[in-house]
């Protein structure tokens, strides 16, 4: 870490982490116009396809076990975009989709509690509870006739990203960006294998060969956009900053969200949505409020969400 991570981030930097918050928020919108024209898994296939070529062909393996990429691909991958996808697919609205899966911090925490037997913070159990009371409200807003199936997938998409942040956290790869295009190798067979059982091959095949601009725009979007540049643009940051000092301009990606939403696809904003909104993102801030003098090591997160 140079000496940038001592001060504050300069401000052509924080200009770096608003634009990366905003390129993952408006992601959610690109991904539900990736939907009209792809099926869920085939599109989520696709796009780790995309993502890992041809950049694997130039970019060194981090010298890590082959486990971990294994342990960090199949619930980043498979399970977080699988059921993303599925559950944007069946209804849930790219907003609020973006609003709950800002919860996999606090799964996290969770599984780290559990898991690594790292003992939770007071602001984390605070944060937990608060933010965690905003997704209650949209279940409950939700359960007025939208699909609360798409919801729960949301939900446990969130809970697979907690288990990769985990995965990430004993892995500790020496290049974060390198790692993801590796990484990216590993869900594109689980995938496009159950889009062939669930979705058939002659709907993929179909897809595929009347595939729109807009579909093709938003897997480049997604694939090379969304996790090559900002990923890779989000690492350097943290080569120069202090993880916990980046990580707070996540908590952009959902109101950039929610606004890219309603402005490109009409999706209303409820009082029910602003209240639960800032529930959980205020909830996922207090849980990230830490003290200096008993800090333990910052623990890794993988941006793959966006």
């Amino acid at each position: 870490m140079d000496q940038a991570s001592i001060g504050h981030m300069k401000p052509r930097h924080v200009a770096i982490a608003v634009m990366i918050a905003a390129i993952w928020g408006v992601n959610f919108v690109v991904i539900d116009v990736g939907l009209a024209s792809l099926p869920p898994l085939f599109f989520a296939g696709l796009r780790f396809v995309a993502a890992a070529f041809p950049a694997v062909l130039f970019v060194r393996r981090p010298a890590i076990p082959w486990r971990w990429f294994l342990l960090v691909g199949l619930p980043l991958g498979v399970g977080q975009f699988g059921l993303l996808f599925i559950g944007m697919h069946i209804g849930m609205p790219a907003g609020l989709s973006s609003l709950v899966l800002q919860t996999q911090a606090l799964f996290t925490a969770m599984f780290a509690a559990v898991m690594l037997r790292e003992r939770a913070r007071r602001t984390q159990l605070a944060g937990m509870v608060v933010a965690f009371a905003g997704i209650a409200l949209i279940g409950l807003s939700l359960g007025q006739g939208s699909p609360l199936l798409a919801f729960t997938l949301c939900i446990a998409a969130a809970g697979m990203w907690g288990l990769a942040n985990i995965g990430l956290r004993k892995a500790r790869p020496p290049d974060a960006f390198a790692f993801m295009v590796w990484v990216s190798l590993v869900p594109p067979i689980p995938l496009l294998t159950l889009s062939m059982v669930f979705e058939g091959p002659r709907a993929d095949l179909h897809a595929l060969a009347h595939i729109s601009a807009g579909g093709l725009g938003a897997l480049f979007y997604v694939a090379y956009v969304s996790t090559l540049v900002g990923f890779g643009t989000w690492g350097w940051l943290l080569r120069r900053y202090e993880a916990g000092q980046v990580g707070m301009y996540s908590l952009l990606v959902p109101p950039f969200g929610i606004s890219s939403a309603a402005l490109l696809l009409g999706e209303p904003i409820t009082m029910t949505d602003t209240i639960a909104a800032l529930l959980i993102v205020g909830g996922v801030a207090l849980g990230s409020i830490r003290r200096r003098a008993a800090a333990p090591a910052p623990l890794p997160q993988l941006a793959g969400t966006r």
